[in-house]
């Protein structure tokens, strides 16, 4: 019995992040969506197995920095349950390579191959990328640092087109923002970090408005989204972030 309250006591953090992803993925899964989105994924419904692993990496004592993306990229958490879930960094650098189901309904061109897709997010590759190379060892970066996104699910339209969250309907949006910033609340208030950035203007802006209406001394700043389809992020986008991180006192 002794053991067992000393376990629970050890990993208390990491249980109350599952249990708060937990209820975010079940409080997000009967939302629904006008045209033009006509696909919703919900990683932590069919990757919840990848997603759980992963949760439990972070620091069970809290973390320094956490650091917040938008939702969810198509060839990244989408396949793998991580956030800005790169498969290589996710399945060589974490260490985490378990079964992923498959959302129902399933787009046919965005299908989820799990850690079996040959495609990368590029988003993904760099953001990981810039954290492997100045942590070579996983433990050594999630000791300090917790990488997670504001909303979990994937928008598609028809034609495969990716919709992102701050496209929805005002309606709609309306519900989903509530149930995100009530789950991030939470999630500052597991991980107690002393630093919050937004990996862009989005995630700041989402960070921003939950520490406002929390009144809690957090830290606040943003690097540069690290997306292909940003000119800007595209001109040495390691260098860019980690002047950020610097600027920000957290590097």
């Amino acid at each position: 019995m002794a053991n067992k309250s000393m376990a629970k006591k050890r990993n208390g953090s990491r249980n109350s992040l599952i249990d708060a992803a937990a209820a975010l993925r079940d409080e997000v899964d009967v939302l629904s969506f006008s045209e033009p989105v006509t696909h919703v994924y919900n990683p932590l419904q069919y990757a919840w197995r990848s997603h759980q692993t992963y949760l439990n990496l972070a620091n069970d004592k809290g973390v320094r920095v956490v650091l917040l993306g938008m939702n969810p990229g198509p060839w990244g958490m989408a396949q793998t349950g991580v956030p800005f879930g790169e498969i290589n960094a996710v399945r060589d650098w974490m260490g985490i390579d378990v079964p992923v189901d498959h959302p129902s309904p399933e787009h046919p061109k965005r299908p989820v191959q799990g850690f079996a897709c040959e495609k990368s997010e590029v988003s993904g590759r760099r953001l990981w990328g810039l954290f492997q190379q100045k942590y070579p060892k996983s433990k050594d970066f999630f000791k300090n640092h917790f990488v997670t996104n504001y909303c979990p699910l994937v928008f598609m339209e028809e034609s495969a087109r990716n919709r992102t969250p701050d496209k929805l309907a005002a309606s709609e949006r309306e519900k989903l923002t509530e149930i995100c910033d009530r789950h991030l609340s939470r999630l500052l208030e597991i991980l107690k970090p002393q630093y919050a950035v937004g990996v862009g203007a989005y995630a700041e802006n989402c960070l921003k408005r939950v520490i406002e209406n929390g009144n809690v001394e957090i830290s606040l700043s943003r690097i540069l989204h690290p997306s292909p389809a940003s000119p800007a992020a595209n001109k040495d986008w390691s260098g860019t972030a980690t002047k950020q991180l610097k600027s920000a006192g957290i590097w």
